[in-house]
């Protein structure tokens, strides 16, 4: 099995988060993290003024799936969260070594 964190616009989580179900994708995990990649940050006009913001918001989405749904996975999320625009986000896949359901 294998874990798959994508790091995402959180303007494009319920398109990805749909085509996901749509493909039989149904168990995630969302969390909502801030952070900056190779941009370093953006600036952003307030009051007139330019104002640097370092940490930008995203969304970190998680799931665990098996090992022959990794490249369909990897796919879907880079087409619904793709814009061309630098901070598009990150994909990581990692090993699972096991999973326990907590109930039984």
């Amino acid at each position: 099995m294998k874990k798959i964190e994508a790091m995402i616009r959180p303007e494009k989580f319920d398109q990805i988060s749909n085509t996901l179900i749509e493909n039989g994708h149904n168990a995630i995990t969302v969390t909502e993290i801030h952070g900056r990649g190779e941009q370093r940050g953006i600036a952003l006009q307030f009051r007139g003024k330019e104002v640097m913001v370092n940490l930008i918001p995203k969304v970190k989405i998680e799931l665990v799936i098996e090992d022959t749904d990794v490249e369909e996975v990897i796919g879907l999320i880079k087409e619904a969260a793709h814009t061309g625009m630098p901070g598009d986000g990150k994909i990581f896949v990692y090993d699972v070594e096991r999973s326990v359901s907590i109930r039984e």
